[in-house]
């Protein structure tokens, strides 16, 4: 059928058109690069240039949605119970049964921190307050924006809702 030659002629083709097809590839990215990708080492720069645009409004303030506080009044517990499926690699429901993070038993008006035989990252141990409406919206939302150095790696809950359906449901765990 084929001799060794032909077979090696073949082969070393192909391996050079994966070559040249990998260059290329090297090159266009040297040539186009736009951060972000194997390239990127953390670099704070950006690229372009920032253009403002008036969208018309006048400066008009925008319409904001309801409070935490009005959301949580219509709350349902039963889909809370759902979004804490989210929660529940990390933390448990039962009183003094810690787990990566600390027990949620009884955790609505709870002091900040203060779960026993739990370590808290500095930022929680030192926090004032109890886990109030405000408290826990702030923190499921973004907690590593309102408890920096927190070792909680959630990335949080970005819907009012779930929020106060979660709240809702962690009220009725006592």
């Amino acid at each position: 059928m084929f001799d060794t030659m032909t077979l090696t002629k073949i082969t070393a083709g192909l391996c050079g058109s994966l070559l040249i097809f990998l260059l290329g590839g090297w090159v266009a990215e040297s040539l186009y690069h736009t951060g972000g990708g194997h390239g990127d080492h953390g670099d704070d720069h950006a690229s372009g240039y920032l253009i403002e645009v008036d969208t018309g409004d006048g400066g008009a303030e925008v319409e904001e949605g309801p409070t935490f506080e009005e959301v949580l009044a219509t709350a349902d517990i039963a889909k809370g119970e759902k979004v804490f499926g989210k929660c529940k690699a990390c933390h448990k429901l039962e009183a003094g049964a810690n787990g990566t993070g600390p027990t949620l038993f009884n955790v609505v008006n709870r002091d900040i921190g203060s779960e026993a035989g739990f370590g808290y990252s500095a930022t929680l141990a030192e926090m004032d307050g109890v886990w109030d409406y405000g408290h826990l919206d702030g923190f499921l939302a973004n907690p590593k924006k309102y408890a920096p150095g927190t070792k909680m790696a959630f990335a949080g809950l970005k819907k009012i809702e779930d929020r106060a359906n979660l709240v809702a449901y962690l009220e009725t765990i006592k």
